[in-house]
């Protein structure tokens, strides 16, 4: 199973509204596919002071790497990324990716 952590360094012009609609938008498209297992988003509370910055996220799980490229590679996918990139400061430079691979503990 692969968990594919996003984080995101939204610039200061980006409002609320539009970064719950980018984030609301990857969340439904990765549900629509049929190895997304599951997709949470939200805010950063950042207890620990230690990812200054990104002050958003969100971590979709599917069922294996190839259900990982099959989102990654699809057009909606590369759309909603392009403009989730323009709403971060320095674009691509402002999201912080992690894919870890994790056993998939829902068959004990």
């Amino acid at each position: 199973m692969i968990l594919h952590c996003v984080f995101c360094n939204f610039s200061d012009a980006a409002t609320a509204a539009q970064r719950q609609a980018i984030l609301s938008e990857l969340r439904d498209f990765a549900m629509s596919l049929r190895r997304c297992l599951s997709a949470e988003f939200g805010p950063n509370r950042d207890f620990e002071q230690k990812t200054q910055g990104y002050s958003h996220g969100f971590v979709l799980r599917f069922r294996d790497a190839d259900a990982l490229a099959e989102y990654a590679e699809h057009p909606t996918h590369r759309a909603l990324g392009a403009r989730l990139c323009a709403l971060c400061t320095g674009g691509a430079d402002g999201i912080l990716v992690y894919d870890l691979e994790v056993p998939d503990r829902r068959s004990r």
